[in-house]
């Protein structure tokens, strides 16, 4: 099988996708960044490619495999965060109380590992459940809270740092599809300049959204990304191609990242904020958002009585807010809005978004894919593609 590698190099997470010569997705990658590019980067490619592997069984086979192997590698990785665990812990009197601590709160996170969703990555599935568990196990063997979770959390970094991904030969028997042949490669995203590609290999963020959106929905001509860093509002012609776009400054508030704190100020894993948020009978007004000072605006207003899920929904309409005047500025929406980026799986926001496009806009439909993530990674390769095309037809 022949495919084509596009790889989104972002601030908090990296993807890539491997589609085929007609252009259909065939295997996907994510992983957290962290300050890992390089590792990052391989460790997304060797998931697609082996991904895209499956993509050559029977349609009846496909999806059990595909999940089969992905649950095969969480429990690879389990048993190597095990033994990143015993690393941490100096040897001492007091190691034995941490290291039981340990052993049963990684008892404890395995279960939820199986049915944790396949788009969250390892390093998001295993802190948000050791997050909830950790508590209960610290208080059984004497040990803080605090330095459990600081313990857990140098393993998990200490494991994000091995780059190697079993393949399904190594986790799976049976037919498993042969080995993708790569002819084209592309890379976007924050590290993008990090990427080990040729210069010509290297595409624009803006470019590649737009692109990406638009193959999912031909109909795109408006596409909002809210990433981990930045946010970018684009207009799109009917072929895909930017006509003009907008990006918010340097700071980070309104963006993935902000949500991030936030949750952390709350003691919530990412997932939890969107339907904390839902819950809200009467939002907080907050008018402006700054990351720096996420966790005093929070603690200040929860002091004042206001409920936690009054505030964190306010902290959301704040951040759709923004969008708008993004959006505004760049040219409004028309015709259809795609919501790109991995904020589109926060409910909350996307509820938000549909409801003030619809006050400000009108009847105008707004798409949000599963699989929004990977628009950038999408739009890298199927540039790859055109390019691969024009360089060798015969491919």
């Amino acid at each position: 099988m022949k495919g084509i590698l596009g790889i989104d190099l972002g601030s908090t997470t990296t993807k890539a996708v491997v589609i085929g010569q007609d252009g259909r997705v065939c295997g996907r990658g994510l992983t957290n960044t962290r300050a890992n590019f390089e590792t990052a980067c391989l460790v997304v490619r060797a998931e697609a490619l082996f991904d895209a592997r499956f993509a050559q069984l029977p349609e009846t086979e496909r999806a059990s495999k595909r999940t089969e192997y992905r649950r095969a590698v969480r429990r690879h990785r389990l048993g190597r965060l095990r033994g990143c665990c015993a690393r941490v812990l100096a040897d001492g009197p007091d190691a034995a109380p941490m290291r039981r601590a340990l052993t049963r709160l990684l008892d404890a996170v395995a279960p939820a590992l199986d049915v944790t969703p396949e788009e969250v990555a390892f390093r998001d599935g295993v802190l948000s459940q050791a997050a909830l568990d950790a508590e209960k196990h610290s208080a059984a063997e004497l040990v803080s809270y605090e330095a459990l979770m600081g313990a857990f959390e140098r393993a998990v970094v200490l494991d994000e740092a091995d780059p190697k991904v079993p393949s399904p030969d190594e986790l799976l028997d049976g037919e498993l599809g042969a080995p993708v042949d790569l002819v084209a490669q592309a890379g976007t995203g924050y590290g993008r300049h990090r990427l080990p590609f040729a210069k010509n290999e290297i595409r624009s963020e803006i470019l590649c959204h737009g692109l990406g959106a638009h193959h999912a929905f031909p109909a795109t001509r408006t596409v909002l990304d809210i990433g981990g860093q930045d946010t970018k509002a684009i207009q799109l012609d009917d072929q895909g191609l930017v006509t003009s776009f907008q990006m918010n400054d340097r700071c980070a508030a309104g963006c993935g990242r902000y949500l991030g704190y936030v949750a952390d100020e709350l003691g919530l894993a990412l997932p939890e904020l969107g339907p904390l948020a839902l819950a809200s009978g009467c939002p907080s007004r907050i008018n402006s958002t700054c990351t720096v000072f996420a966790g005093a605006e929070i603690r200040e207003r929860l002091a004042l009585g206001e409920k936690r899920e009054d505030v964190v929904a306010g902290l959301h309409r704040a951040i759709v807010l923004r969008a708008l005047g993004l959006l505004a500025r760049s040219g409004g929406v028309t015709e259809q809005l795609t919501f790109s980026g991995g904020v589109g799986k926060n409910q909350a926001v996307v509820k938000l978004l549909r409801e003030s496009v619809a006050a400000h806009y009108g009847a105008i439909t707004v798409n949000v894919s599963p699989d929004g993530i990977y628009n950038g990674a999408i739009g890298a390769a199927l540039f790859a593609r055109m390019s691969a095309r024009l360089d060798a037809p015969g491919c």
